[in-house]
């Protein structure tokens, strides 16, 4: 086999040589790893409600903020003739009751949903709930 002479080495960027595509595809593996984050780790529909529900019905504490709640209370006394002041302990009290209200209500409603064979709260559950209660509002 004769020898040949090589030309010149080109600068241009669309050349390839054996050596310039194993780089690149390096370069490639290196630039999709480094660009790839790590997944955050998801868990399965409902373990973390149920982390919830365990953690709610052992603890003590208002499920309700106290500032949004004292609100609240403070425009719908507003709404009568009457000019109301409360104390804080009356407002802890409320809160209180209103809070273990809402939990009846919902637990009610919630036995009404398994009695219809569903697994999912609706509006007419807990309208149910309420008219079983006879609760007027």
């Amino acid at each position: 086999m004769a020898r040949t002479k090589q030309g010149k080495p080109s600068n241009n960027k669309f050349s390839l040589s054996p050596q310039s595509m194993c780089n690149d595809s390096l370069e490639n593996k290196k630039q999709i790893y480094k660009n790839q984050q790590k997944r955050k780790h998801k868990f399965r529909p409902g373990t973390v409600s149920l982390r919830e529900i365990r953690k709610y019905q052992s603890s003590t504490q208002l499920l309700i903020r106290k500032l949004p709640f004292q609100r609240l209370v403070r425009e719908v006394s507003q709404r009568s003739e009457k000019d109301f002041r409360f104390t804080q302990s009356a407002l802890y009290a409320l809160q209180e009751a209103t809070e273990g209200f809402i939990t009846h209500l919902f637990e009610d409603a919630n036995l009404c949903s398994h009695h219809a064979k569903r697994v999912t709260l609706l509006t007419r559950d807990l309208q149910l709930a309420i008219r079983i209660q006879g609760i007027e509002y």
